[in-house]
């Protein structure tokens, strides 16, 4: 593919007003994604029209929206590090080792490191995206239900990698996630699930709701407690930034990352949350062998960061190429075309080389501004802990209620996230993970949907879920990686034996 919309990019995305704009918004960006539930979406949804009506043209008003988009997927991390409160749904991987690490005092290092991984996830799916755009969305354009759906069998068998010692536990979380998709209306025959005859559980638990009330409620429910025993103590930062033997430590997680979240985030309908979840659960079977995962690994920190913003890059591909949004940020971006007369096709890449060449090329330049920006900054942010917990668990708190309400504008969204806390705290006194609560609920929500639908489309034929090379090739994958670790301890076993 000639890549001379690319150079004629750079000479628009350059422009000192739109090199500004880019700026702005990777600013707001990072802003709107370390503030809890508000996530890209919205921060699009609201400043699209101001674009629009202040006359921007279209690359102008790509680039401050692709600005916020990517910049939220960084700064999504910093709630979620610092006080264990996803900034939105990519971001409840980077929890599970980022918070273990301000909790050890390396607050500093794990914002900084989240920063570093983000940059290689994002500038790597952007190198993709300028020579694999029209390949990658062709293979899009063959996933149907059957291959979503076992897309999302391929992902529940990375979660063996997450059972470590306790497998029951694990298997119970994930059913329990599982069990919290079945709430609402069934989208196929319109039944009322366990519903209760609440109106507000029709449309089922609000994906934001079930995480900050498993991980900000019931951290704070665990801080409040130990409060009242004495024994919590103040965090200490340490203001340690990584070093260039961390920064080679984590280069093959993230590069591995980077791809998973780049091919998931092509697909439309799947997203960051399952993207990290793929990476982190990938990556935890791969490297850890001594446990650290969970505990503050960098490795489980980078992994997720790199994977979400690599989603969010690969995301573009199917709008571009197809016209087809791969998530609801870039489905209100395509309306953003819209409003401008411009129809996304497989012709865009010719038919407007300034228009797409200028928001790539400001993919490449908002990336490194975004490293410039958060990295000086993660001392700022990691101050936060240091404040007093009677300011710090209200503060928490707070912000949770105001992140559901602001999302939802229901009393009954911030009930159901207090009762959903208590859940939370509850499962965590008895040594449960949440991680494999989350991982049931985003996959088992998108595994449903198109198992209904490809049995739809087959008249119920079973054989419709084996009958592509894309979803044998999967079903393989899926075996391999839950035999291929049994099969290595047995050869490893047999190969011992005659030494003995």
């Amino acid at each position: 593919m000639s890549l001379d919309y690319l150079w004629q990019g750079f000479g628009v995305a350059l422009m000192p007003s739109n090199l500004l704009i880019g700026f702005i918004g990777c600013f707001l960006g990072t802003l709107i994604g370390a503030l809890p539930a508000i996530g890209p979406i919205n921060g699009i949804a609201l400043l699209l029209p101001i674009a629009y009506t202040s006359g921007l043209p279209a690359e102008s008003t790509l680039i401050l929206l692709a600005g916020i988009y990517y910049g939220a997927e960084y700064g999504g991390r910093i709630s979620s590090i610092l006080i264990n409160v996803p900034g939105d749904a990519g971001a409840v991987m980077t929890a599970i080792d980022g918070y273990p690490m301000a909790r050890k005092g390396e607050a500093t290092k794990a914002l900084a490191i989240s920063g570093i991984s983000s940059f290689i996830g994002g500038m790597l799916a952007v190198l993709a995206i300028t020579f694999l755009a029209p390949l990658f969305g062709l293979l899009a354009i063959k996933f149907g239900p059957a291959e979503y759906f076992v897309l999302m069998v391929f992902a529940f068998a990375t979660l063996g990698s997450m059972v470590g010692h306790e497998p029951v536990k694990t298997l119970i979380g994930c059913v329990i996630g599982l069990m919290l998709t079945t709430i609402g209306i069934d989208a196929t025959s319109g039944a009322y699930r366990f519903t209760f005859d609440q109106p507000e559980l029709h449309d089922g638990i609000e994906f934001i709701v079930l995480v900050i009330g498993l991980f900000s409620i019931s951290e704070v429910l665990l801080m409040l407690e130990h409060q009242m025993k004495g024994t919590l103590k103040p965090l200490a930062v340490t203001g340690k930034y990584p070093t260039w033997a961390d920064i080679r430590y984590i280069w093959w997680p993230s590069i591995r990352a980077t791809v998973i979240g780049f091919v998931v985030g092509v697909l439309p309908g799947t997203g960051a949350s399952v993207a990290s979840a793929v990476s982190y659960t990938t990556e935890k079977r791969l490297n850890d062998r001594d446990g650290t995962f969970g505990k503050g690994d960098i490795r489980g920190l980078a992994a997720p960061e790199a994977a979400n913003n690599a989603a969010a890059t690969g995301a573009f591909v199917p709008m571009l190429t197809l016209g087809v949004p791969g998530s609801g940020t870039t489905a209100v971006m395509l309306g953003a075309l819209m409003l401008y007369n411009i129809q996304p096709g497989p012709q865009l890449f010719t038919e407007q080389p300034k228009l797409v060449g200028g928001l790539i090329a400001s993919m490449y330049i908002g990336n490194i501004l975004l490293l410039i920006l958060n990295l000086p900054l993660v001392q700022v942010f990691a101050r936060m802990l240091l404040l007093p917990n009677w300011i710090l668990i209200p503060g928490i708190t707070a912000l949770s209620i105001l992140g559901v309400y602001s999302a939802y504008s229901s009393v009954m969204s911030v009930l159901i996230m207090f009762g959903i806390g208590v859940g939370g705290y509850l499962l965590r006194k008895l040594g449960f993970d949440m991680a494999p609560i989350i991982l049931g609920f985003v996959l088992g929500k998108v595994m449903e949907v198109n198992l209904r639908n490809a049995l739809a489309i087959s008249g119920g034929e079973i054989g419709i879920l084996f009958s592509s090379v894309l979803s044998i090739t999967l079903w393989i994958m899926a075996v391999a990686i839950v035999a291929l670790p049994w099969v290595i301890r047995r050869w490893q076993a047999r190969s011992a034996s005659p030494a003995q």
